[in-house]
């Protein structure tokens, strides 16, 4: 009777859980603030420097919005660094011999469809912040800038591993 029990709270916990980790996907808020960085196309070169220009964001962005709790606070902080990001992204150029031109543009634009860990997200104008580099026609990069749910994705260690409570107590039953 008693391993009976235990299986059914269980089963019970582990739908309970499951429901709770749906519901906390990482779905984009209606007062989020996109970040996207276009190349100038799909040659190797164009790429590189996408992914250059992407990881100077991810890195400074995180920095510069690890004390910001609101979206008043996330557009002034983006209005007050658009300089430095500006010289910044020059300088990642500079370095690396890259002689294209780029805009940054903050405010409402386009984003076609995308599907991100199972969620399908609409094509729309969205408020956010664009790095178009040349004639921007590349495969693009993009992620939610504040709140900044994807660059929790880059302090995720994925070789980590997960186990219910309730699991391992039953793999000692059985």
């Amino acid at each position: 009777m008693r391993k009976i029990i235990l299986i059914i709270l269980a089963i019970i916990s582990i739908y309970t859980i499951s429901n709770v980790v749906k519901a906390e996907e990482l779905v984009i808020p209606d007062t989020a603030i996109r970040l996207r960085v276009i190349p100038n196309s799909n040659s190797t070169f164009d790429q590189n420097m996408k992914q250059k220009v992407k990881t100077y964001l991810e890195d400074n962005v995180y920095t510069m919005f690890s004390n910001v709790n609101s979206i008043e606070e996330a557009r002034e902080t983006i209005n007050k660094q658009l300089p430095n990001i500006e010289t910044d992204i020059k300088n990642i150029f500079i370095k690396n011999n890259y002689d294209m031109n780029f805009k940054i543009n903050y405010g409402l634009n386009y984003f076609p469809e995308k599907t991100y860990k199972n969620i399908t997200y609409k094509e729309g104008y969205y408020e956010s912040l664009v790095v178009e580099i040349g004639k921007a026609k590349g495969d693009n990069w993009w992620c939610v800038l504040f709140p900044t749910i994807c660059l929790l994705d880059k302090n995720v260690d994925d070789d980590v591993e997960y186990k219910l409570k309730v699991v391992e107590l039953i793999e000692k039953i059985f």
